[in-house]
């Protein structure tokens, strides 16, 4: 092995198998072959990037739900953000939360989300169902039956992840 190419090509191997095997040992994130989320964004909008959330879940009850969604930053940054205030704040309340979290979990009919506010008032309870479905966090399945359409669920648990930070369950490490 007299040829300096071959050396180099053979120490850049060894370089590359011993960053691996230290990201192994130190728990760092290893490259997903498909290319990572963050890697993604970055190829679609190689100026602005982008941000993405996606999720696959089953319910109490044994409903399924596998979503993802994405944008890009550019679109996002240059939007009128006051539009969506409301659908922000509906579920910002307590109560309100406290019913989506009641509905995700299994309890859709009115006389048991009434049992979840504690205080027996229905004209509450129909206050916050309207300012919930009003935004599209909840839909009216039939009457007296509610329900967190599909295309809310993933978004919903993705806020309370980014508020709340670490809640009950471990939090999955993810690219940075």
């Amino acid at each position: 092995m007299d040829d300096p190419s071959q050396l180099a090509d053979r120490i850049a191997a060894l370089e590359t198998r011993v960053e691996q095997l230290e990201g192994a040992r130190t728990g760092a994130t290893r490259p997903d072959p498909d290319g990572t989320v963050p890697d993604r964004l970055r190829a679609a909008a190689p100026e602005a990037g982008g941000v993405a959330f996606a999720g696959s879940l089953e319910l109490p009850g044994g409903r399924r739900i596998a979503w993802k969604m994405g944008h890009l930053a550019a679109g996002m940054l240059g939007a009128g953000w006051g539009k969506i205030a409301p659908a922000l704040a509906a579920p910002g309340h307590p109560v309100r939360l406290g019913l989506l979290q009641a509905v995700l979990s299994g309890t859709r009919e009115t006389a048991a989300l009434a049992d979840t506010l504690g205080d027996g008032t229905t004209g509450r309870l129909h206050h916050h169902l309207r300012e919930l479905t009003a935004t599209g966090w909840l839909r009216a399945e039939r009457r007296g039956r509610d329900d967190i359409p599909a295309d809310r669920v993933v978004p919903l648990l993705v806020v309370i992840a980014a508020a709340g930070g670490r809640i009950r369950d471990r939090r999955m490490d993810h690219d940075r």
